[in-house]
Parts: C-alpha cells; structure tokens; sequence
C-alpha cells in the first residue's frame, strides 16, 4: 500500500476517534442534565422500585434511559445495596430494567443513519446550536439546562455522522484502501454460522472493547456505524453485540470491590444475568443463524442497523421476561458465588457510617437526598444526648455516661464523615437547588455538633450537682421541665420540617422556639427572686442559671436547622 494511502486511513482513523468523542462527551453531557433536571423524580421512582419487581424493572428502565448508562444505574445500585438502601431482590430488578433502557443508544444511532426522506443528523446539529445559544444567552438555570440536553442529543447524532461518513468515505471509494480494509474485516467473520473461530473472537472483541470504553452504549455505536458502511455482517454484529453485555459488567465488578458482601454480590447477579442471556442467545444464534437474519430482514428490509438495534432491545427484553422469574434463585446464586467473609455482616447496619456510599456521587440528586437522611440521623443521636444529659442532671444519677459519651463519639464521627462527603460532592456537577442543600447542609452539620457540646455542658453540670452534693428545688425542677417540653416540641418540628423539606412546620417552630427564649428569661427572672429571697445555694443556682442559657442556646441551634429549608424550599412546597 502506498504512503498515501497509509494516510487516508491515519487521518480516517484520527476522525473516527475524534467521532467516537463527541459522541461519548454528548452522551455524558445528555445524561448529566437530564439526571439533574429529572433528580427528585429519580429518588421517587427508586423509592416506588421497593413494591415489586415489575416496578423495579420499570425503574431500572427509565433511570438507564436518563441517564444513558447502564453501567452508572449498576454502580449507583450496588451504591445502594451497600449501604443497606436496597435489599438484592430490589437491586436484581433494576438492573435486568437498566439493560433494557440501555437499548435506546442503540436507537439513536440507527435513526443517526439514514433510512428518512429527511435529514436527521442535519436536524440535530442544529438543535445542538439553538441548545448552546440557549446556554450562553439564558439567564435561567432550567432554561440552561434545556440548552445543555439539547446540545448533548445534538452532539451525539454529530458524533455518530462522523464515524458514519468516516466509514463510508474509506469504503465507499475504489481503489487499494478501500480494498485492504474490506479485506482486513472478511478475514475476521464471513457471516457463516457454523461454530468456527470467529464467533469467539468478535464476542471477545465486543467485551474488550466496552470493558476499555465503559460503556456498552459506545461499542453499540461503533457497531452499528461499521455495519452500516458494510465493513461487518449482521451476523458478525451480533457476536459483538452479545460480547458488549459482558463487558459492561466490569465497571459494577471494579466498582465493588472493597465494598459489603451484599454490594459485591449485587454485582454478581448483574455479571451472572448476562452470561445466562448470552448462553440463551448464543446457541440458536450459531446453529439457526440464517433464520434470525431472515427474520430481521423482514421487519427493516435492508436496513442492517435498524436490525442490530431491533436485535439488541430484543436479546435484553427477552432475557429480562425469562429471568424475572427466578430473581430469588439468582440471589441464592450470588451468595453461593460470593461469599461472605469472617466477622462480615450481610446488611449494612443502620448505625454505620458508610451509607455515604462515595457510589452515590455518579448520581448527585439522588446523593444529596441520602446526605439528608444521614444528618437527620446525627440530629436524632444530638437529641437522644440532650435527653440523657437532661435525666442524668434531674436524677442526680450519671451511669449512662457511657451511652452519652458512646453517642457523642457517633455524633463527631458522623459530622466528620458527612462533612467530608458534602465536600466531594460539591466537587460534582449539580443543579443551583441541589448546590443551595448543600451548602446548607454544611451549616446543619454544625448546628448538630454544637447542641451535642451543650449536652455535654449538662453533664458537666450532673457532675458537678452530684459532686457537691447540691439539689434543685421542686420550683426549679417544675421550670426545667417545662423548658425541656417546650424544646421537645421544637426538635419535633423542626425534624418533620427538615426531613420532609416542609415549610408548614414553619409556623411551630418559630412559636416553639419563642417560647423556649421567654421560658429562658422566665427561669433568669425565677433564679434572681428566689436568690434574693434566699431560697438558692448559691451552687445550685450557679448551675441552674448556666442550664438556663445552654437549653435556650440548643433552641436557636435547632431553629437555625428548621430555618435552612427555607434557602431552597419554596413557601407554597
């Protein structure tokens, strides 16, 4: 061959690549937005894939198809399933759902390549422009994100033109390149369907080629642009088609390592269910290959990459309807695969301070909402310590100093933790709402940790009372528990407020929190008239005007947390 010709195909190459690109960087930008601007939603329908397999199939399906990667739905599963989210019989639902709604690349790249009167990629290359002019000149973030989605579809079809006038353009023109490639890829499948060398090579290829990518969607496209510049048969797309299954499978295995016996064998049962579909699949495809390809054929007469996406949605709808019915059998499968290891617990304790799975920050939306649940956590360990510190100093007994000294070390823990995970995922790309959480959540954190230093001051002051030997008066212990009630009745709206984004606590919580501030003068105002009335050590009182400001400190920390929502909640919500 000559220089030339050597060149064509360099550049060629360097062009397919560079297809191959804009392609994956659209998808990404695509599937980013769209997760964004479908966030809250996301966390409903995963919360609706706990009823029953058929919902959760559903889910894995629409999640996948958002985010256009079922590889990313896996990884956030086996997130799931390792912080004790998500049972493996929910998680094995939402993945077989995540290879169906993988399918719709398939799709896209099929309708990228012809096929129409009109021309489909012209049409999206120029929604990809309207989409950046919308993102440059709008000054909304929804108008923004719209701009974003529609330049990432139009960046795919562009990505996907590319590769496809890349292919055509080397075999499509006669002379010694056109020939050599065509050559090089008869060598490789000749489309017979007889058991030969072939067939493992081009399934091997496929799941190469997606456990390189990481993603099972690019591979698809690749195959289908080839087909389409007849450089591979159906029958040899098909191979790698069924590889890519496989392959997509890594990024699940890689991503739960190190993780719970149960997240490890989530990924299992994803890795096990595409081997099962590729056996089903394989031998009538080998021995009754000619049939199928007639068969196709007849649903899009000479429209090979219409077929390949048809073939594609139908191996994973297929295989999803047979093995939805032994779910269970494929989790007895995993844990007979994986096993559990000496001293592991099968499900993630609800005390744990790893259901921040870092898993969850492939899908921020979702994250930010579990970051939530996990504060709610530490708030109710900061309360359960004021409540102790409360009984230990009216009782004149410490001996569950070690259940508070126990939580406290949990609350400082869990500050640290989450702090840390607030700060990766700002690193992430999420929405202006989502930003505003957690930025707020920040705050929140704080605002726990502090009510937990002033129930430590309480039991400071236990010690102190049962050390000298000093005792309330029954007046004094009427008001202190009258101020506890009246804190009680805040820390339960502003829980309910927090915990559900609801600004209707609102209105109890500030009438809550006022009450604690006039109880607080009322127990200052109490002290200075029975001290001038001698009726107060001077011990007792010095502890008791202390306890006075550390409760009525805990009720501004507690309404600070009731008050963030309103940064990013709106009064009508």
């Amino acid at each position: 061959m000559s220089i030339d010709g050597v060149l064509q195909i360099v550049y060629s190459l360097f062009y397919l690549l560079g297809g191959i690109t804009v392609f994956m960087i659209g998808m990404d930008i695509l599937g980013s937005n769209l997760e964004k601007a479908a966030g809250s939603k996301m966390r409903h329908l995963i919360g609706k894939a706990t009823k029953n397999k058929f919902l959760g199939i559903g889910t894995g399906t629409v999640i996948t198809a958002i985010i256009q990667s079922s590889s990313a739905t896996t990884v956030m599963v086996v997130g799931f399933v390792n912080i004790g989210l998500m049972t493996l019989i929910q998680a094995t639902s939402i993945i077989m759902g995540a290879n169906i709604g993988t399918t719709i690349t398939a799709f896209i790249s099929a309708l990228s390549m012809g096929g129409f009167e009109f021309d489909v990629t012209a049409t999206f290359s120029l929604i990809a422009f309207i989409g950046l002019l919308m993102t440059l000149f709008s000054k909304e973030e929804k108008n923004k994100r719209i701009g974003f989605i529609l330049a990432g579809l139009g960046m795919i079809f562009v990505g996907l033109y590319t590769m496809s006038f890349t292919v055509s353009s080397l075999t499509e023109t006669p002379g010694e390149v056109r020939d050599a490639i065509i050559n090089m890829f008869s060598a490789i499948g000749n489309g017979k369907t007889t058991l030969t060398w072939e067939i493992p090579v081009l399934f091997l290829l496929g799941l190469a080629l997606t456990g390189i990518m990481q993603s099972s969607s690019a591979v698809t496209a690749i195959v289908i642009t080839l087909a389409s510049g007849n450089l591979i048969s159906l029958h040899m797309a098909i191979f790698i088609v069924l590889g890519t299954n496989i392959g997509t499978c890594f990024t699940a295995v890689i991503s739960s390592i190190g993780a719970s016996v149960n997240a490890r064998r989530a990924a299992c049962i994803h890795l096990c269910f595409n081997i099962i579909g590729c056996v089903i699949f394989m031998i009538p495809t080998i021995i009754w290959g000619s049939d199928i390809a007639r068969l196709l054929e007849s649903w899009m007469p000479g429209n090979v990459t219409w077929q390949i996406a048809i073939f594609h949605l139908f191996f994973n709808f297929t295989t999803t309807l047979i093995l939805m019915w032994f779910i269970p059998q494929l989790v007895k499968l995993s844990t007979l695969l994986v096993h559990e290891k000496k001293g592991e617990h099968k499900e993630s304790s609800e005390d744990s301070d790893e259901r921040l799975d870092k898993r969850l920050l492939k899908t921020p939306a979702i994250a930010v909402g579990q970051a939530r649940q996990e504060i709610v956590k530490m708030g109710k360990l900061a309360y359960r310590n004021y409540k102790l510190a409360i009984e230990m100093l009216l009782s004149y007994d410490t001996s569950k100093k070690s259940e508070f000294a126990e939580n406290e070390k949990h609350i400082d823990a869990l500050n640290k933790y989450i702090t840390q995970f607030l700060v990766k995922l700002s690193s992430e790309e999420i929405s202006g709402i989502d930003e505003t959480k957690v930025s707020s959540f920040y705050h929140v954190t704080s605002d726990i940790e502090r009510i937990g230093d002033y129930a430590e001051n309480i039991v400071e002051y236990a010690d102190e009372m049962i050390k000298t030997g000093t005792k309330f008066s029954d007046h004094a212990v009427a008001e202190i528990n009258e101020m506890d009630g009246y804190i009680d009745e805040l820390y339960r709206n502003v829980e309910m407020a927090f915990a559900n984004h609801n600004l209707s606590y609102a209105q109890n919580i500030d009438a809550a929190e006022n009450s604690v501030d006039a109880m607080c003068d009322k127990m200052k105002e109490a002290h200075i008239r029975r001290t001038n009335e001698g009726r107060c050590s001077p011990e007792a009182g010095s502890v008791y005007l202390q306890l006075a400001v550390n409760m009525e400190r805990i009720g501004d920390h507690m309404n600070n947390i009731g008050n963030s929502i309103k940064t990013y909640v709106e009064p009508n919500a």
